[in-house]
């Protein structure tokens, strides 16, 4: 990607885009990151994109402004990564800024009770569809143990009192020790 202020300024825009119309946390916006980076502006590849959510989730912070910042420092630097950051954190801010205001008017309101659980249901259908892309995308490419690694961290998150924090660790952790290893034809084993 050309870096000239039309490609900055887009890439702004884009960030302030995405935060902006993306309700329910920050999973919700990663399927919508992938579509405008990668398919939509092609600034990125796909296995860059899931090495940026993969590095953003593990880090400490908003997965969001994280992988936006990753995106941003890709892409342009210490100024990509500053702009994502401001780009990404602008919308809620402003947003939480007006709702503030008028909280007290419209906090008993039942069609804005509706509207906040309907949109529940839509949070949850963009959080499946990012582990469906990923998945897929790991059975496409034939990963098996990604696959098991995902089986396993699911299953204790779920079935086992274990702390999400360990999981993600231990993960972490088995990724760096197995992602610097190759098999006997020297592909990569995730």
């Amino acid at each position: 990607m050309e870096k000239n202020l039309r490609n900055f300024i887009r890439f702004f825009g884009a960030c302030v885009y995405l935060s902006a119309f993306t309700v329910g946390g920050g999973y919700v916006i990663v399927p919508l990151m992938q579509k405008n980076f990668v398919e939509k502006y092609g600034w990125i590849d796909e296995k860059e994109m899931l090495s940026f959510v993969s590095i953003a989730q593990s880090a400490p912070g908003s997965i969001a402004i994280n992988t936006a910042n990753l995106v941003g420092w890709k892409l342009f630097g210490f100024a990509g990564a500053v702009v994502a950051v401001v780009a990404t954190i602008l919308p809620p801010l402003l947003i939480t800024f007006v709702i503030s205001i008028f909280y007290m008017n419209f906090r008993d309101n039942e069609i804005v009770r509706a509207v906040l659980t309907g949109m529940t249901a839509g949070i949850a259908a963009l959080i499946m569809d990012v582990v469906c892309t990923m998945l897929g995308k790991l059975f496409r490419d034939r990963k098996v143990l990604p696959v098991i690694i995902f089986a396993a961290a699911f299953l204790l998150a779920v079935f086992t009192p274990i702390n999400v924090v360990f999981i993600l660790i231990f993960c972490a952790a088995f990724g760096v020790i197995i992602g610097s290893r190759t098999d006997k034809k020297g592909r990569d084993l995730l």
